[in-house]
């Protein structure tokens, strides 16, 4: 019988945690997917990974595999003495007559697995996890929207012939999803190979907005005052998701000043809402009448304010 080095396959070591061994798991079936590796042998390690892995996250069938002792990749061996009592009830005695044993073909008689088959053709497997990225606007975001995101599968046949499906998934997107973050959508991902469908991992992006800019649940936007509005106070239409709102700004006020309104920003997946913040910037005329300019230079003259006075 041939050794086949399963923790070697996967990547790991042999203390390897059960959540160690179905990372490497996942992570190698992604890359060696016939569907998307451009490895010329994908297929086959695809296989090959498939086959540790069904091995070593079975308690038994791990067990057992230990118990043979390690050896090098290809090298024939045979259990150690009393392997076969204590693992394996009926013995070896019903591959007496086909010759060479399959160590796999050997583990898969153990416990509640699968056996492969004597062609080797098929095997199980969990499905292939598949991630897209969706774009929204922010109103979509904040209303919340069902889409439709097209995808392409690959599903691997009993003849071990890759087989392409084109399909559609509906998602739904809470409202209140924020840039960046990541929705699973529990099997809608490739279909399983005698195993559970993969997932679908949802990316979001949000696309810029003409008036607001995004911090997580935030909303910022950039509110244009006057000279005399900053200087005096006043009561400005600001525009909301919602629609407009009056915001009051204070006298005094500052180019770059935050004003905040509470509440109307993006939603909260648990419940409420994240912020407004409207940043004041002051903004001068860029055409002036005789009359402005009458008036700007008595303010001039009379004015002791001096910008630049934390110079001195």
């Amino acid at each position: 019988m041939k050794y086949k080095d399963y923790y070697k396959i996967l990547g790991v070591e042999r203390s390897a945690t059960e959540a160690d061994i179905k990372k490497a798991y996942r992570k190698l079936a992604r890359k060696y997917h016939p569907d998307v590796s451009k490895e010329k042998d994908a297929e086959e390690r695809f296989k090959e990974v498939g086959e540790a892995y069904e091995v070593l996250k079975d308690s038994e069938k791990r067990k057992a595999y230990d118990e043979m002792g390690s050896y090098q990749p290809g090298q024939d061996f045979r259990p150690p003495p009393g392997w076969e009592q204590a693992f394996h009830s009926g013995g070896m005695h019903g591959f007496a007559d086909e010759g060479d044993i399959d160590l796999f073909d050997l583990l898969s008689g153990l416990g509640g697995g699968f056996r492969r088959g004597r062609g080797g053709a098929g095997f199980r497997a969990p499905g292939q996890d598949y991630e897209v990225t969706v774009h929204l606007s922010v109103e979509e975001a904040a209303r919340g929207v069902e889409i439709e995101v097209p995808l392409s599968t690959a599903e691997l046949t009993e003849e071990g012939v890759v087989r392409r499906n084109t399909r559609t998934v509906k998602v739904r997107i809470p409202k209140g999803a924020t840039d960046g973050q990541r929705l699973r959508v529990p099997g809608k991902g490739g279909p399983g190979q005698g195993g559970h469908h993969g997932d679908l991992y949802v990316n979001i992006h949000l696309r810029p907005h003409d008036v607001f800019r995004v911090s997580g649940h935030d909303l910022y936007l950039e509110l244009p005052v006057a000279p005399w509005e900053a200087a005096l106070g006043a009561e400005v239409q600001v525009p909301t998701l919602d629609g407009r709102i009056s915001v009051k700004v204070p006298a005094g006020s500052r180019a770059g000043q935050k004003l905040r309104v509470r509440g109307k920003g993006l939603p909260r997946p648990g419940g409420g809402e994240g912020d407004l913040y409207a940043v004041l910037q002051v903004v001068t005329p860029s055409v002036l009448s005789e009359r402005e300019k009458q008036l700007y230079s008595e303010l001039q003259k009379v004015s002791s304010f001096n910008p630049r006075a934390h110079f001195e």
